[in-house]
């Protein structure tokens, strides 16, 4: 198979998850949206229904990108505010292991997609086949962080084994990535993560490494498409198929 014939694919296969995430969402729900290629197809389906009158539904999103593309599409969106607590956050995963642990922040969005998970009741993932992984590591572990801090940080980093790079702008390789917020953004290669929890507290524990790609805990349910179907994934459970979920696994 050829690499555009796979990247075809796997775009289907995002397209096929986000479907199946959609029978999820109901009317009166507040809604986290998620950053990248899964969870946009997901915002442009549910803009779908919203712009039909098919559902009601308020968001808040992880990026602006996600933001603007919810505005775009009729979504009401709610500021961020005291209290507000989300019924459903949908979003992708740069790897999720079979314990539902994920590294995210591939698009660099991994700050808001943690305070956005955080304050949900649930997080349902959303993810092509290549993103189910037997243990987390090979994609590399982003991290967000203080401009000033930056020296600092990278030593603590490598450290810990990670060998940081610092991610340079797709628009201009001669700029660093820079966050929606502001802040710098690392990408570590650790290779196989064989303790990730433990790798978070020492991430936690270093000055100026504002929030880190480990999506601990989180998770409550995936939606992983194989062979065109997409499965639910849940922690310690076997996959089962997603029509056999009439409500939220």
């Amino acid at each position: 198979m050829t690499p555009t014939k796979d990247k075809e694919l796997l775009d289907q296969e995002k397209q096929v998850a986000a479907q199946a995430a959609l029978r999820w969402v109901r009317d009166g729900m507040l809604v986290g949206l998620g950053t990248g290629s899964t969870a946009a197809h997901f915002i442009k389906l549910l803009g779908q229904k919203v712009q039909a009158g098919e559902l009601r539904i308020q968001a808040t999103a992880t990026s602006v990108a996600s933001e603007n593309l919810a505005r775009q599409l009729g979504i009401p969106l709610v500021e961020p505010h005291r209290g507000l607590r989300f019924d459903l956050t949908v979003d992708g995963a740069d790897e999720l292991d079979p314990q539902l642990n994920l590294i995210k922040g591939g698009g660099g969005a991994l700050l808001r997609e943690k305070v956005l998970a955080t304050a949900s009741a649930y997080m349902l993932v959303i993810a092509d086949s290549s993103k189910a992984v037997a243990q987390l590591g090979q994609f590399p572990l982003p991290l967000e962080v203080v401009s000033f801090a930056l020296p600092w940080v990278m030593d603590a980093v490598a450290a810990t084994g990670g060998n940081p790079v610092v991610r340079m702008d797709k628009n201009d390789p001669n700029k660093y990535a820079y966050s929606d917020q502001g802040n710098l953004l690392i990408d570590c290669h650790y290779g196989h993560l064989l303790n990730p929890s433990e790798l978070a507290k020492q991430l936690k524990t270093i000055p100026g490494l504002v929030e880190h790609g480990l999506f601990l805990g989180l998770a409550r349910a995936a939606l992983v498409v194989r062979e065109g179907q997409a499965q639910v994934l849940r922690a310690g459970a076997a996959p089962q198929p997603a029509t056999d979920f009439a409500e939220l696994p």
